[in-house]
């Protein structure tokens, strides 16, 4: 029987948990986005990020957490830094084989925060 949502395809809550802290783990390592995650609960961060994909994936879970904009208002990431995480995301979907078509809806989920993502306090985004 075919696999017809996303989040089965995935490997459901688990699968998608594995991605999660494969990407977190290549985050906190990278040297241009590492500093954004000191003094941070990962581990938080990963659970949340899992509840975040299951949801969007068409999974049971929900995201129950901070709106996004509000996590990162305080953040200052930039576009290169959204391209920087993308890629690595990218890079862990690869690494648990995920097809590329899934991948690129993983993604899209992902990239509909982007403007939240870079929204700054003092309004300028």
């Amino acid at each position: 029987m075919a696999q017809d949502t996303l989040y089965e395809r995935l490997g459901g809550h688990d699968g998608i948990r594995a991605v999660v802290d494969d990407f977190y783990d290549r985050l906190v390592a990278d040297d241009s986005l590492g500093p954004f995650f000191e003094g941070a609960d990962v581990s938080e961060l990963r659970r949340t990020q899992t509840d975040f994909l299951c949801e969007a994936a068409g999974g049971p879970e929900t995201y129950d957490a901070t709106p996004v904009r509000e996590a990162h208002i305080d953040v200052p990431f930039t576009p290169e830094h959204i391209e920087r995480a993308v890629e690595l995301l990218y890079r862990s979907l690869e690494e648990f084989d995920v097809p590329d078509e899934d991948a690129d809806a993983v993604v899209e989920a992902v990239a509909a925060y982007e403007e939240e993502l870079l929204a700054s306090p003092d309004g300028d985004d």
